[in-house]
């Protein structure tokens, strides 16, 4: 098992919600993503999911957007960002997630992505303009590698997809919680719950649910339906308006109002 798979089934066993907390690799500076990872972990996010910034990010609102373009004016590269992963691994085994657009993936070269940020530390990787039906070749290279590639469904996903994506699922399952781009909103999670109680029907990999949660309310809102919340958005605002001590106040509250939930 992976340290995500492992992670997820240790909290599943004592019955409480994961958090799995975004921030851009680089925005706006590599010191300060360091500083960011370090005090989500130390306020109780569960896994880290590191964005690779991408010029053209078509799943991404304003705000990753804006982070994504700070990092690229920063100087953000593949090799900068295996290097911030090699440093997270020297402090720390938090599971570490990449988010990458497929294009970033093949600039660098499959193999050679998967195998570099592998040895780097590495556990996961999300690409979310990468079709289930198209994933055969990454997925390949991803498990010969010792990496797990997350599935995605959303709340238009059907069945017969849904049993495609849950028979290559590993480490967690990405679950849309609305149609559109990442970003703080008010959603009603029900929809996305419905397309989940099918989902657990095929499989026991655990069901994140990200897009949308930025306050403890949505989270425990979020929780009810899924195994883990991924926020995001939230993270890198308060990131750029008020730095890493904003960042650890708000994973803190999130944290809290997920265990609060399971008492």
């Amino acid at each position: 098992m992976s340290r995500i798979a492992d992670k997820l089934a240790a909290l599943r066993a004592e019955k409480r919600k994961a958090l799995i907390i975004y921030i851009t690799a680089g925005a706006p500076d590599m010191a300060t993503t360091l500083a960011a990872v370090q005090a989500a972990e130390q306020a109780g996010a569960d896994i880290i999911e590191l964005g690779i910034p991408f010029s053209d990010p078509m799943a991404d609102g304003p705000v990753i957007q804006k982070a994504a373009m700070l990092s690229l004016k920063s100087g953000t590269n593949m090799a900068k960002i295996a290097a911030l992963v090699r440093e997270i691994r020297q402090h720390s085994d938090i599971p570490l997630a990449a988010m990458a657009y497929m294009n970033s993936i093949l600039n660098f070269g499959e193999e050679a992505f998967a195998t570099s940020f592998r040895e780097a530390g590495l556990d996961g990787l999300i690409i979310p303009d990468l079709p289930s039906e198209e994933a055969a070749e990454m997925d390949e290279i991803c498990q010969r590698n010792g990496l797990d590639l997350i599935q995605f469904i959303a709340p238009t996903t059907n069945v017969a997809r849904i049993s495609q994506v849950c028979r290559n699922a590993r480490g967690f399952i990405y679950c849309i919680s609305t149609t559109g781009v990442t970003g703080v909103r008010k959603v009603d999670y029900s929809g996305i719950g419905r397309v989940m109680n099918e989902v657990r029907k095929h499989t026991d990999v655990p069901l994140a649910i990200g897009f949308g949660i930025g306050t403890p309310e949505a989270a425990k809102a979020a929780a009810q339906y899924a195994d883990a919340v991924i926020v995001g958005s939230a993270v890198m605002q308060n990131l750029m308006d008020e730095g890493v001590p904003s960042v650890r106040v708000l994973v803190q509250s999130i944290r809290q109002a997920l265990d609060e939930r399971m008492k």
